[in-house]
């Protein structure tokens, strides 16, 4: 055994340190050459898609096999949710009148022991097309956004419990808005587009893009039927007729932005225990231009210095913004996104590669990206797939 003394210390403190990081290299190394895999989900009503499709995407290459590991049958699973923590995926159901099956559900399937994904259990959405659901921080709760494109009844929020084994139980609460009525089509009623719980887990932020409003609900799990309740203000007025869609927040949780699909305008708050205060709104659609467009997704980067939209319409296109140090926006690029409807899109963990779902041309595309000025660059792949809505990335096994 060597003995510590005080000439060989710094010898041994280096050899030691060399050691360390010869083992992080090695494993980076690693890591960057492990497959990821990849979940898609999909309309199925009008494609020839199976429901989810599980793919293995390369992190060094930004290439996606396009044999799938694992086919998970369900219909229009529309939105995933992902807990990581107790290896669960869950999927809404997007049914409504119009398709086969006209109940709208929640589907959850277990990774067992070998790594796929099995089906554990379904429950009703007790609303038509259930387009959004988010997971509580505790994992106790889905909170389920059904869409409702009837004008009666419209669109509702649905609060589902799990069990202990994360089978969905039935629905214990449903939360209606007032319609702003603006729109002659879409506003005709409540249409739930998203429910985003707050970075601390406290409250859950709704956005009704029926109503033109954000509603905010304190989460109290100790009334187990009805654990949300109105927060105080209830909800965020939004501009008459702008229609809001997805919310998403900064990582540092000071700061939220949200879609506003039916004006096209992009929309940047403080957010402080529940209030939003609106900094900016932003116009994604150029002054007297005939072109429709339509944002849909929003996601920031995971170091939180960059904020994407997918517009879609007739556009097609990724917007960038640089976040600025107090949070507000400033548009940096355009980028197509080199298909029909980019209904939603992710970018991998070390920031290099966007995956984008282009639902109405039934294909992904993989565009690489720069981690260090958010830009989007060449398109790497583009890869058949049954009309894609959601992309959500697996960490390696």
């Amino acid at each position: 055994m060597t003995t510590l003394t005080r000439g060989n210390r710094p010898t041994l403190l280096r050899l030691a340190s060399a050691l360390l990081v010869g083992a992080l290299l090695a494993f980076g190394a690693r890591a960057a050459t492990d497959d990821m895999h990849i979940l898609i989900g999909s309309y199925t009503h009008d494609s020839d898609s199976p429901g989810i499709l599980r793919l293995r995407f390369d992190p060094k290459t930004g290439q996606i096999d396009p044999k799938p590991v694992q086919t998970l049958a369900s219909d229009n699973p529309s939105w995933l949710v992902l807990d990581e923590e107790r290896g669960r995926l869950y999927a809404t159901n997007e049914n409504g009148p119009a398709h086969e099956d006209p109940v709208g559900r929640v589907s959850a399937w277990q990774l067992d022991s070998t790594g796929d994904h099995q089906l554990i259990g379904q429950n009703i959405s007790l609303g038509d097309e259930p387009t959004h659901a988010s997971l509580s921080h505790d994992g106790r709760y889905l909170f389920i956004s059904n869409y409702g494109s009837r004008p009666n009844p419209g669109g509702s929020l649905a609060v589902m419990p799990l069990a202990k084994d994360g089978h969905p139980l039935p629905v214990t609460q449903m939360l209606a808005h007032q319609s702003s009525g603006v729109h002659p089509e879409r506003q005709q009623s409540a249409h739930v587009h998203s429910a985003v719980p707050s970075p601390d887990g406290k409250r859950l932020l709704v956005s009704d893009l029926g109503a033109d409003r954000v509603f905010v609900y304190r989460y109290d799990p100790s009334n187990a039927e009805r654990p949300l309740q109105p927060d105080e203000p209830a909800s965020i007025e939004l501009p008459a007729g702008s229609g809001p869609r997805h919310l998403v927040f900064h990582p540092n949780g000071k700061h939220a932005y949200l879609a506003l699909e039916l004006s096209a305008q992009v929309a940047s708050f403080d957010y402080t225990n529940g209030t939003l205060t609106r900094r900016q709104l932003l116009d994604l659609k150029e002054a007297g231009s005939d072109v429709r467009h339509s944002p849909g997704a929003i996601h920031t980067s995971a170091d939180g210095r960059f904020l994407y939209v997918s517009d879609r319409g007739d556009y097609n296109h990724i917007i960038v913004f640089a976040i600025e140090a107090d949070g507000t926006l400033r548009e940096i690029q355009r980028r197509s996104s080199e298909g029909r409807e980019p209904r939603e899109f992710a970018i991998t963990p070390d920031g290099r590669f966007m995956l984008i779902a282009n639902q109405l041309s039934d294909e992904l595309v993989v565009l690489r990206r720069d981690a260090g000025s958010g830009e989007l660059g060449e398109t790497l792949q583009t890869l058949p797939a049954g009309r894609p809505s959601d992309i959500k990335l697996l960490a390696p096994n």
